[in-house]
């Protein structure tokens, strides 16, 4: 199966698949920390206009990793953030990135990692923020 990662525009068809991964790795990732019932509130509170206009702020970018057709993965690299206590003059890119966990691969890692990279290839620190017990830790 063809593993391709695509810079993907706030639309209707890029939040779709966002979201696609988002609930797909919600309940594989989360379903020990957070009740199902919890899960459920949340994705039915998804605001599909709310992301499409996050997305389509200058300082944002989606990227989506797809196997085949199928949305497995994203990142969401957001220029311009900061830490409190963070060396100044330093540019700050965040990222934060899912891959679901039957698609977890080496490929489907490096597909990932190189768009990222790209769209942050201007920044000189890289920010993510990941739970202990994510699959993609050690990524």
């Amino acid at each position: 199966m063809e593993i391709v990662s695509k810079f993907t525009i706030g639309s209707d068809e890029g939040v779709d698949d966002l979201f696609t991964v988002i609930k797909s790795s919600l309940h594989s990732t989360y379903r020990e920390l957070i009740s199902e019932e919890e899960i459920k509130q949340y994705i039915e509170n998804w605001d599909p206009r709310k992301m499409i206009n996050e997305l389509n702020n200058l300082s944002n970018q989606l990227i989506i990793t797809y196997a085949g057709q199928k949305p497995v993965g994203y990142g969401i690299v957001k220029s311009g953030s900061g830490h409190s206590g963070s060396p100044e003059g330093k540019r700050f890119t965040e990222l934060n990135f899912v891959i679901l966990k039957e698609y977890d691969t080496s490929e489907t890692r490096e597909s990932l990692w190189k768009k990222c990279k790209a769209a942050a290839s201007f920044t000189d620190i890289i920010w993510t923020n990941i739970f202990t017990e994510d699959p993609l830790l050690e990524f």
